[in-house]
């Protein structure tokens, strides 16, 4: 089995995978969402702590199975450093112990591989990659090669969700509560927000502009109450995906795909998986999707990004398993 561990930010997650068959053995994640709630996003120091508890907690239950393991991959790169060198310090001891080799695993690698958790992977293929901290477009080709097409130049759709919900007072995360609330507006052309970059023929993301104008329509709000966080809500929602749809129909008409994922914590938005769905659609391309449990960070993914490496000999010695907390796709 792989051994995959998994704590770039705000999750414990550990997960063993069956080298031959792709069976996910083992699969827990512990999430700190409640603890970060109370201030309105993740402290990263107390995402270290609650690494240092919850990790040796997971690793507990999968004692019996120490044996059947033939390699540990890791989350190396990118995320918060305090919470990766939690992963990464364990999975260096768990090798020495074990005496077993270890993978580092970009997180965002993860991500694409969440779309074939079960199941050998389809390559070429265009990805959508959304979540709190990225934005891209990637195509990847036959070898697996990876290309970055467009990326945000400032905030992430999913951390534009996160915002929007802490302006409107609604905790962490904001997706989720923000998705829920638009459903129930009853005003959908109450508030009007201009789809970033609409005429820029730049292929790039843009989301802090979006979140300027939802503060300026609350501050205007002396009260507010449900029906205006829905109606906002809804604006919001609307707009962030209009301007993902706008920047990846160009895209679509310059590749033509024909497989196309989206992976990420934010790919479980319901509006945009409706809207990208129809765009293949259009384009008679196949739309891969992450199933809702393993769209956010988890080990599970670490672990098929580590069995890819395992097959290939790619393994990294202790003094060269470095945290790499800016890194990105593109290199990867």
């Amino acid at each position: 089995m792989i051994l995959g561990i998994e704590s770039s930010c705000d999750d414990s997650s550990v997960a063993l995978l069956d080298i031959k068959n792709l069976e996910l053995i083992y699969h827990k994640k512990i999430s700190q969402e409640m603890e970060h709630s109370l201030y309105g996003g993740v402290v990263p120091e107390l995402a270290a702590r609650l690494h240092t508890k919850a990790l040796p907690m997971l690793l507990e239950e999968i004692k019996p199975k120490f044996k059947e393991i033939k390699a540990i991959a890791v989350t190396n790169e990118p995320g918060l450093s305090v919470s990766l060198i939690g992963g990464v310090s364990m999975a260096k001891a768990l090798s020495i112990a074990l005496k077993v080799p270890l993978m580092a695993v970009n997180h965002l690698i993860g991500h694409i591989y969440s779309l074939f958790l079960n199941e050998e992977a389809k390559f070429p293929l265009g990805v959508l990659l959304v979540s709190g901290g990225h934005t891209m477009v990637l195509d990847i080709d036959e070898s697996a090669k990876i290309n970055l097409l467009l990326s945000t130049g400032d905030d992430s759709f999913g951390e534009s969700f996160d915002k929007v919900a802490k302006m409107l007072g609604l905790g962490y995360p904001g997706g989720a509560v923000v998705q829920e609330l638009a459903l129930r507006s009853q005003n959908k052309v109450r508030f009007k927000f201009t789809v970033p970059l609409l005429h820029d023929k730049r292929l790039e993301y843009s989301f802090s502009g979006l979140k300027n104008q939802v503060r300026v329509e609350i501050s205007k709000l002396a009260n507010l109450n449900e029906d205006d966080m829905a109606d906002i809500c809804y604006a919001f929602e609307n707009t962030a995906c209009l301007h993902i749809m706008d920047k990846l129909t160009k895209v679509f008409e310059a590749h033509k795909f024909k497989r196309f994922g989206i992976v990420g914590g934010a790919s479980a938005n319901l509006n945009l998986r409706s809207r990208i769905e129809k765009l293949c659609q259009k384009h008679e391309c196949e739309l891969l999707l992450a199933p809702l449990k393993f769209c956010s960070d988890n080990a599970a993914m670490i672990a098929r990004v580590g069995r890819e490496k395992y097959l290939r000999g790619e393994f990294v010695k202790h003094n060269e398993l470095m945290i790499k907390p800016r890194s990105e796709i593109d290199r990867a």
